[in-house]
């Protein structure tokens, strides 16, 4: 039986293919192999020294606005090619139109937003962090806070649920920031972010050594990491502990910034009834975070808190809108909802809606439904809503997250013990509030921030323009305390903070006049 072709790596500013018969890739509703992958054999250390070297001394030789054109130019590459893109997706990802858009024109959204931010920001070399201070009575001495680019290199050690935003919601910043990228894709969706470098590469954008994509095995990735290198992870808890344990971080001090699991929630309202908007909208949004992308989004609804007295109208309502998903090929229109992306991936969704169901009874399944043009050796699963009348007594609810078409819906008495019950999830990236009352909005708003990235609130006023609970915008915060990992990205220009360095400049005013002329004040 012959293999599939192995993707080829870029490091060091050339195309290289990794040793050995690789790691395959496969369509997870057909089950064909699509591809290989391969890291070994792969020089890190001198591919890392060159985008060190190479790629980021180009880069920071040029103005944020500079940058940004550069920016500008991968966008036009990326829509030229966008039918390649939603084709891998369909045949790796197992998703359908609609939901590939979310990542793949999701990130091209992001690319353009930043290459806009990056326009304003002119020909400046540095970024000014507020006013000067004076030290002393003479103002002829003064501390002028600064941030430059730091001399290192981006790592990104992404997951497998979008390949294309993933990759570009971090680059974006990195490299409007100077900073150069090397980005180590999850392997079961390594494609579209390995063909996505393949075509800027080609269309020679970037200085040589300023992005760079390794497919297959992290291993030897984070050793290469030197004090002024970063590195950002989207993944698994697990993961996540191993890379904060790494040298490179706990020894060499690199900048390390985590995503990691969330049990996002979703509030309503005690004073809705089963006729409110607010009721309505929430019933929509928890089944557009089940279904959209299969439920793998990092910011997907996963506990539904009503109050007692709805509880049964909720569990009623939510259950007939996702009888409506059929489930199967994306290839068919008639098919809402895709697959999971490997069968890695629907044997730990099986395997976690076990557990959940110790604590929870299941309100709907949708697995007796036959699937469009799929069979049961796909890696299709069909939308689960599990739910549970007394939460207060559960662990595993607020502690395990299914990363699929699964939530949990809950009853609760009092807003204190929603608060309470919404909170037990230890940190999550964000949480969405369903109200038409103002003050209850602004009041669960300070009540559930410090434990959210992001509070997302739909009142029937902005129904038809809020961006919705599971989508990440550039211009606001993505990230979140505790369980979610503790670490920040987009928010605007915030999201350049994370690839420059702070520092005081204390200095004549004459000094800092001359200072600022090479520099922009930062606007945030």
């Amino acid at each position: 039986m012959t293999t599939s072709p192995l993707l080829p790596n870029h490091l060091g500013g050339q195309w290289v293919t990794g040793a050995g018969t690789g790691t395959p890739l496969f369509d997870p509703v057909l089950g064909t192999e699509l591809a290989r992958v391969s890291s070994a054999g792969l020089d890190l250390a001198a591919g890392f020294a060159f985008a060190r070297e190479q790629g980021g001394a180009a880069l920071r030789a040029l103005s944020y606005g500079e940058r940004a054109a550069l920016l500008s130019a991968i966008v036009k590459v990326l829509q030229a090619n966008r039918d390649a893109y939603y084709e891998i997706a369909t045949a790796n990802c197992g998703t359908t139109t609609k939901d590939s858009a979310v990542d793949i024109d999701g990130g091209i959204f992001t690319l353009g937003y930043y290459a806009k931010q990056g326009e304003a920001l002119g020909s400046a070399h540095a970024l000014l962090d507020g006013e000067r201070i004076r030290m002393g009575k003479d103002p002829v001495f003064q501390t002028q806070h600064m941030l430059t680019p730091t001399r290192g290199v981006a790592l990104f050690i992404n997951a497998f649920n979008f390949p294309s935003w993933g990759l570009w919601e971090k680059a974006a910043p990195a490299l409007l920031s100077g900073v150069p990228v090397i980005v180590k894709p999850a392997t079961a969706t390594a494609w579209l972010t390995q063909r996505m470098v393949q075509d800027v590469i080609d269309a020679s954008i970037l200085p040589p050594g300023a992005l760079s994509v390794v497919c297959g095995s992290s291993a030897g990735l984070m050793d290469q990491l030197q004090p002024f290198d970063v590195v950002s992870f989207t993944g698994s808890a697990e993961t996540a502990r191993i890379i904060r344990s790494h040298p490179a971080v706990a020894e060499r001090s690199v900048r390390c910034n985590i995503e990691a699991d969330s049990l996002n929630s979703a509030l309503l309202d005690p004073a809705a009834t089963p006729e409110s908007e607010a009721f309505g909208l929430l019933v929509s949004e928890v089944v557009r975070e089940m279904t959209v992308k299969s439920g793998q989004k990092c910011t997907a609804i996963r506990r539904v808190f009503v109050p007692r007295a709805l509880f049964d109208a909720a569990a009623q309502a939510i259950g007939a809108k996702l009888a409506k998903t059929s489930v199967g090929n994306p290839r068919n229109e008639s098919a809402r909802m895709g697959a999971l992306v490997s069968q890695e991936q629907k044997a730990s969704v099986i395997e976690g809606i076990a557990k959940l169901r110790l604590e929870a009874e299941v309100l709907f399944d949708g697995g007796s439904a036959a699937l469009v043009d799929a069979d049961a050796s796909s890696a299709c699963v069909a939308p689960v809503l599990l739910g549970s009348r007394q939460p207060a007594k559960a662990r595993l609810l607020h502690a395990v997250e299914v990363f699929g078409p699964v939530a949990t819906l809950m009853a609760y008495d009092s807003i204190e013990e929603a608060f309470d019950l919404i909170r037990r999830g230890e940190g999550s990236l964000v949480c969405s509030v369903y109200s038409a009352d103002p003050a209850f909005i602004a009041a669960a708003s300070l009540e559930l921030g410090s434990a959210h990235g992001r509070v997302h609130a739909i009142s029937p006023d902005v129904a038809a323009s809020q961006s919705g609970h599971g989508n990440v915008m550039p211009m606001s915060l993505h990230g979140g305390p505790g369980r979610a990992g503790g670490g920040e990205e987009l928010g605007g220009l915030r999201a350049l903070g994370f690839y420059h360095r702070r520092s005081a400049v204390q200095a004549s005013s004459a000094a800092l006049d001359v200072l600022a002329a090479s520099a922009v004040a930062l606007k945030l």
